[in-house]
């Protein structure tokens, strides 16, 4: 009889043969397969994103345009004044909207592309489709709320790492349940399971 780290081992091997299989079939059937627009599935689109959801691996997100955290911080512009403002009375942080950046844009730095292209979405009635950077799996269970955080006075730095040294938005933190667990030790927060999970 195996000891149980021999079983897990085997169990493993198990899992990647499975996923091995599944990918060899999807290759063998894709050229069969209906067009993605055409069948509705709540499945992955390819194979490749569920091996990456399997194993918790996250594809770096693809912002509209690449904005440049480090420029609006070195002007003294706070996270919470104008772009994330919804942050210190809400569970989501907010994301700007292209009216946000109007406000401040329609008169400052109008000669610079990247404002040119946000104008061009204004003149058009677009909004940026803006990804989120993190986030957790809906498997994890875990509802963050920025709210408490900020009324605790936890720099945004904490989770989102050194934002005012970066350009475009990086996962540079990796925000695990230890991670979490020993902040929320350090300054005396609750620590039970549903503070996170529910």
């Amino acid at each position: 009889m195996p000891s149980n780290g021999q079983a897990r081992l085997i169990r493993v091997r198990y899992r990647i043969l499975g996923l091995l299989l599944v990918a060899a079939w999807a290759a063998a059937c894709g050229s069969e397969a209906a067009p993605p627009e055409q069948v509705f599935t709540p499945a992955h689109a390819t194979v490749g994103a569920a091996v990456n959801d399997f194993f918790g691996i996250r594809p770096a997100a693809v912002q509209p345009f690449p904005f440049p955290h480090n420029t609006h911080v070195a002007k003294k512009i706070k996270c919470t004044d104008y772009c994330h403002e919804s942050v210190a009375k809400s569970p989501v942080a907010g994301l700007p909207s292209v009216r946000t950046c109007m406000n401040c844009h329609e008169s400052i730095a109008t000669d610079r592309p990247l404002i040119k292209v946000i104008a061009d979405y204004q003149k058009r009635g677009m909004d940026l489709s803006w990804q989120r950077v993190y986030g957790y799996t809906h498997e994890a269970h875990v509802r963050f709320n920025h709210a408490p955080h900020i009324r605790s006075k936890v720099e945004c730095s904490t989770c989102h790492g050194d934002i005012a040294a970066q350009g475009v938005a990086q996962r540079n933190v990796d925000l695990k349940m230890g991670f979490c667990v020993d902040c929320h030790k350090s300054r005396g927060a609750p620590n039970e399971c549903i503070t996170c999970h529910f």
